[in-house]
């Protein structure tokens, strides 16, 4: 368990059980486990997306739904048919990533790196920051300036086994694909089709050290 002040300890999503459990995640009453994050699935009634995240933050941080998530028993710690075993990272977007950067870090997360890369023309940021063992990383275009608040997007989840994922979901799951990360590769949950309203990324396990 990582020693860093804020973790990762609940995502609200608005999205129905049922759709999860059809992605491959035990789902117990609205909840789900990954790792050591809960994740409640308050129904597609209402809005839809991630309503909050608890990462012993009081408050929102640039528009984002950071805040307090009342506590409640967490599900029962079973292996998901879909080989998810860990939270990798949590995506958010901003239009002004210097705003929301140093946004991130008055709220007390530890900023681990940044990096720049191309793409479609124009020159994009990742900022990546802590949040326990679980990365959150903020895209947005470098050097935009724009007035709307941060979003928080979508997930990247780690798998024991992704090929074996890939054949547990069939057409639910996209392409495997190499990653950025050098060693790992990645597939993209076709979430539209199963009613699921963010993005979810499943990926290879982190190569061992020595690999």
């Amino acid at each position: 368990m990582s020693t860093r002040p804020h973790h990762l300890e609940t995502v609200v999503i608005g999205d129905a059980p049922s759709a999860w459990a059809m992605a491959g995640f035990v789902i117990d009453d609205d909840r789900t486990t990954i790792a050591g994050t809960t994740i409640i699935l308050a129904g597609a009634g209402g809005d839809r997306g991630i309503r909050a995240v608890d990462a012993g933050i009081d408050g929102p941080i640039d528009g984002m739904a950071f805040g307090r998530v009342p506590t409640t028993p967490a599900a029962r710690q079973e292996e998901h048919p879909n080989r998810v075993v860990d939270f990798d990272h949590l995506v958010a977007m901003s239009p002004h990533m210097d705003r929301t950067t140093a946004a991130l870090t008055d709220a007390g997360l530890e900023h681990r790196r940044t990096r720049t890369f191309e793409a479609g023309g124009a020159t994009r940021r990742q900022a990546f920051f802590w949040l326990g063992d679980v990365i959150l990383e903020l895209v947005g275009d470098d050097t935009a300036h724009g007035d709307g608040p941060a979003t928080l997007w979508g997930l990247a989840l780690s798998c024991d086994d992704l090929d074996a994922a890939a054949d547990a979901l069939g057409d639910a799951l996209g392409r495997v694909k190499p990653a950025v990360q050098p060693g790992r590769r990645i597939a993209t949950m076709r979430t539209r089709e199963l009613d699921i309203s963010i993005p979810i990324a499943l990926m290879s396990p982190h190569p061992a050290p020595d690999a």
